[in-house]
């Protein structure tokens, strides 16, 4: 089963919601709240979580920087 890592952009709600559903999240507000982006990937690859945000940001490491984010990233949208 997979394990998530939420990012601070994710609501508290969302985080709550998805424990009670009997999901493995970890958020990174309870964790390391003000990381940077890199930190927030590196512990997802650390604990082998897939990172949940809404920033885009990630998508542009992956990619067009070449950073692994070989953890897995769902990225949210509102709307």
């Amino acid at each position: 089963m997979a394990t998530f890592l939420a990012n601070e952009n994710v609501p508290g709600e969302v985080v709550q919601a998805a424990r009670q559903a009997g999901h493995d999240l970890a958020w990174i507000t309870e964790l390391s709240a003000g990381a940077d982006d890199e930190t927030v990937l590196a512990s997802a690859l650390a604990e082998g979580r897939v990172l949940l945000t809404f920033d885009k940001d990630f998508g542009e490491m992956a990619f067009q920087q070449g950073k692994d984010a070989s953890c897995g990233v769902i990225l949210g949208g509102l709307g």
